[in-house]
């Protein structure tokens, strides 16, 4: 990060400190996509693991024999059915804060300049529930973290047509 984005951000922290009257012009918050966020499936199911070409090549002929039998069993046997995803009356979904959260940092995430790392999300409220973005010390200017914050209510807005929050 540059010594100029710092300095800019250490200003605007110390002049908050001590009540100085600089605050940075109104930003207009990014446009958002019109399409429905991707909700996956199951949020709280791990995400599937994928074995590299070199693991499998190194298992032995021998173990191959000898797991053949149980995936054979495991083919017979019927798959269980995918887990009901929790619906209100309404059709919206309910999801847990967490993968609300994930979902809220994933249409983020779409926005220039939107920082890899260092970004919270907080998920709060019941009925009508909220999103806080709290940034890292240093993960992006200051600028872009107001015009950030100014895109979370839209995009609340739109994410609760879909979605519900799971208590």
């Amino acid at each position: 990060m540059s010594d100029e984005v710092k300095d800019a951000g250490l200003v605007a922290m110390i002049s908050s400190i001590l009540g100085g009257n600089k605050r940075a012009d109104p930003a207009a918050p990014p446009p958002l996509a019109e399409v429905p966020p991707i909700v996956p499936a199951d949020p709280m199911e791990p995400a599937a693991t994928s074995r590299s070409e070199s693991t499998s090549e190194s298992r032995s002929d021998a173990a191959e024999a000898e797991s053949a039998p149980d995936a054979a069993a495991a083919a017979a046997e019927p798959a269980e059915p995918p887990a009901q995803i929790a619906t209100t009356r309404d059709g919206k979904r309910l999801l847990p804060a967490e993968a609300i959260a994930d979902l809220v940092l994933g249409e983020l995430r779409k926005l220039d300049n939107f920082p890899s790392s260092g970004v919270s999300v907080t998920v709060y409220g019941y009925r009508h529930w909220n999103a806080m973005l709290t940034f890292a010390p240093f993960s992006t200017s200051f600028q872009n973290a107001i015009r950030f914050r100014q895109a979370v209510p839209d995009l609340v807005f739109k994410l609760r047509r879909f979605v519900e929050l799971e208590i």
